[in-house]
């Protein structure tokens, strides 16, 4: 008698969901679904130590995929410009209470499409509230456009001679912060501070020098390749001592802010006037921004659409309420502590085996790999890790001498990792991983007979091994485990 098959285990919503939409997808435009499909199979595979990327949810993705991405709605809750719009306004006030309630913020604007718009908010509101409303109330007018042709110039050169202080590119700050590939260094007059050349560290000190000599109107608070905590009550005092206003980035760092990692002086929330992030990385929801600001700039970051932003996106601002929501659970601060957790287990690992880190060591999320130490260029490591299967990018560091493009760096961050469930031990064969390859890789010659900054040679056999052995590391934590898309 033959034997009844076993019964298939049931599908979970998840993978129903996302195989009944890639097959929808895949009867209009197969290629696009093959992508999608392509996309999900590649970071399965991949060890992705990008500091700024993270694993979104199932349900935060979902979020994004549906009929709310039909809904123009600018304005804010309540005051829009377009009939309609209830179902955003439900949308965008549960994804503001839930950030002010995350964060203990006094009010919070998700409309921002990414960190850069949400920067660009932040800026714009700083100059309404301290060049702008004085000049209307100088005029004792209401609105820029009933200005004189003479007061409206007047007000146009004072918006653009303004200053911001900043974080240097080269110390781990970002091109936002006033830099002049960026608008915000066409928009205003900008310097910058350093780090310790000893010890990396940030020097208060320089920092309330340099505010004093240069008298900003923004003192600006933040970093992307900075790998220890910042004083924000310090960087408060420095700002109120000369009158500027203190705002933070905190994009990268919002998850261990989120989940009471960073606490006291070094949550940014309670010292700075104005607060941005983006919603990605270590909060691990949509790609998107957002604003934070006490109660003396919310009527002004409110205008950010149409100030600086078109049309928010409801279906990202539903995506955003879904993990704000998901941050606020307990298991949250669980995670945010293991990202930091992981991030010294594998400073530690890397340490131990001879490699330079910049300050030493981390006491965030962030990596920051000297390879000079190696003899490597910060692109050549970045590629040798990619042939090995091990996801980074180059990044500068503090004086750098192959400056911005090639850099002397590899910047390595633990969100990801962590929300796959790696651990301690993990991290240290990642370090491993890491050593086993760049120790075994050299640069090569250019065409001119010099060594090259971008090309390299890796032993043979070597990035076949290791990306065997980062292949085996991730299947023992599998992504997205409820989703079969067969």
């Amino acid at each position: 008698m033959t034997a009844a098959p076993a019964p298939r285990p049931a599908e979970s919503a998840e993978s129903l969901a996302y195989r009944s939409a890639l097959g929808v997808i895949r009867g209009i435009e197969p290629r696009i679904a093959d992508a999608i499909g392509a996309e999900i199979a590649d970071q399965r595979e991949s060890l992705k130590l990008i500091a700024s990327e993270n694993y979104a949810s199932p349900a935060t993705l979902l979020a994004m995929g549906n009929w709310l991405s039909d809904k123009y709605a600018e304005g804010t809750v309540g005051h829009r410009f377009y009939a309609g719009c209830r179902n955003v306004d439900t949308v965008e006030s549960l994804a503001a209470e839930h950030a002010r309630e995350l964060f203990g913020a006094a009010h919070a604007y998700v409309q921002p499409h990414s960190g850069i718009d949400a920067n660009l908010v932040a800026f714009w509101s700083v100059l309404a509230q301290r060049v702008e409303a004085p000049a209307l109330d100088r005029a004792a007018v209401r609105n820029v456009n009933d200005l004189t042709e003479e007061d409206w110039a007047a007000l146009r050169r004072a918006l653009g001679d303004q200053r911001m202080l900043g974080m240097s590119l080269d110390a781990g700050g970002h091109l936002t912060h006033g830099f002049r590939p960026n608008i915000s260094g066409k928009m205003f007059e900008q310097r910058s501070y350093g780090t310790d050349p000893e010890t990396g560290l940030l020097d208060y000190d320089a920092v309330r020098a340099a505010a004093r000599e240069f008298r900003p109107l923004i003192l600006v608070a933040g970093y992307s390749a900075y790998p220890r905590r910042v004083n924000f009550r310090i960087m408060r005092e420095i700002a109120d001592e000369v009158g500027a206003t203190l705002m933070v980035d905190m994009a990268h760092f919002a998850g261990l802010v989120a989940g009471k990692v960073f606490t006291g002086d070094f949550d940014p929330v309670p010292h700075a006037q104005i607060v941005t992030t983006t919603t990605h990385k270590s909060l691990r929801g949509p790609r998107g921004g957002m604003v934070l600001c006490d109660d003396s700039l919310a009527e002004y970051v409110d205008r950010g659409c149409p100030m600086v932003l078109g049309g928010p996106l409801p279906h990202v601002m539903a995506a955003k309420a879904v993990a704000l929501a998901e941050a606020r659970q307990p298991a949250f601060q669980d995670y945010a502590q293991r990202i930091t957790d992981n991030a010294q287990s594998l400073a530690e690992g890397l340490l131990r085996r001879g490699a330079r880190l910049v300050t030493g060591g981390t006491d965030n999320h962030i990596v920051l790999l000297d390879v000079a130490g190696y003899g490597l260029t910060g692109r050549q490591a970045e590629s040798a890790l990619l042939d090995a299967g091990i996801v980074t990018n180059r990044n500068s560091v503090p004086r750098d001498p192959n400056g911005a493009w090639y850099t002397s760096g590899v910047r390595l961050g633990t969100p990801a990792l962590t929300t796959r469930g790696v651990g301690a031990e993990g991290m240290d064969e990642v370090a491993e991983l890491i050593h086993t390859v760049l120790s075994r890789t050299a640069p090569a010659a250019a065409a001119s007979g010099k060594p090259s900054k971008a090309k390299y040679v890796t032993e043979d056999g070597v990035a076949r091994e290791v990306a065997q052995r980062a292949a085996d590391l991730m299947a023992k934590h599998p992504l997205y485990p409820e989703i079969d898309l067969g």
